[in-house]
């Protein structure tokens, strides 16, 4: 996470209407533990990241930019997972309400 040092599995819930990547703990809870707005972000690919091990992250970071500039770093589980995970987002922050 960006506030944290740690890496933590999340899951992810993307939507349009409102855009907001809502995220909550994989072993239960209907309750999201947060949201990420996305109306107005910028995500991009990360190749190299400081403070982590290369082999902790291996080439499978992006990086979600807020419009209030609150950077986000997330792990896909494979390279075409995350290519998947960029483009979706960039959909839903340029359409998104």
């Amino acid at each position: 996470g960006h506030r944290r040092k740690n890496w933590k599995v999340r899951k992810f819930v993307l939507r349009d209407d409102p855009a907001y990547l809502h995220y909550y703990d994989p072993a239960g809870g209907e309750e999201p533990l947060g949201a990420i707005h996305l109306r107005g972000c910028v995500v991009t690919a990360v190749e190299d990241m400081p403070d982590t091990k290369k082999c902790d992250v291996d080439n499978i970071l992006f990086e979600i930019i807020t419009a209030n500039e609150i950077h986000y770093y997330l792990q896909a589980a494979s390279s075409t997972e995350r290519t998947e995970w960029i483009k979706a987002i960039q959909s839903v922050a340029r359409t998104g309400k």
